[in-house]
């Protein structure tokens, strides 16, 4: 069974953006930086990475893939001081799960309802799974403005880089 372009694309998608968020995370220049929390900033870099890890493993790896993975999401807010390289093989982690779950999102397993309710709803898991991504994106570009506004540094790490897209072709061909 083929996998859907949809899910090849999707797939494309949130490896682009987990290795954008290793980049963020490689880019801070020690792991106290990691969990700083300026005024104003609810979230530390270390808690979104946690935090993406978690959902991603569980929504994507574990109930898509099949891969054995038990969330501990209290854990993803309240836990602080892990080292740079304990988050990063975190988001390795994620890759590995994101990467293993791509070929069971058929266009029937894509067409289904989703097998967990989220929050009070049920949706689809095409649906859901577009969610993610956007989840992910978004958390990413906060990331980005903590590590800037934490480490005062304009350097950009190449988030959300058009040309790792599947499509993507040299612009002069």
């Amino acid at each position: 069974m083929t996998t859907p372009a949809f899910a090849t694309q999707l797939h494309a998608v949130l490896l682009r953006d987990l290795r954008a968020l290793r980049r963020e995370v490689e880019a801070y220049p020690n792991d106290d930086a990691v969990w700083a929390t300026p005024p104003g900033i609810a979230n530390s870099c270390g808690t979104l990475v946690l935090h993406l890890a978690g959902n991603l493993r569980t929504y994507v790896g574990h109930v898509v893939g099949g891969i054995a993975f038990e969330r501990d999401r209290p854990r993803e807010f309240a836990a602080r001081g892990l080292s740079r390289a304990e988050l990063l093989r975190d988001l390795d982690a994620t890759m590995d799960a994101v990467d293993r779950a791509a070929p069971q999102a058929t266009a029937a397993v894509l067409a289904s309802e989703f097998p967990l309710a989220i929050g009070t709803v049920r949706v689809n898991t095409q649906d859901f799974l577009l969610h993610c991504a956007v989840h992910l994106g978004y958390h990413l570009g906060q990331v980005d403005y903590h590590r800037r506004i934490t480490t005062a540094s304009g350097v950009t790490v190449a988030t959300v880089a058009p040309a790792e897209l599947t499509s993507a072709r040299p612009a002069d061909g």
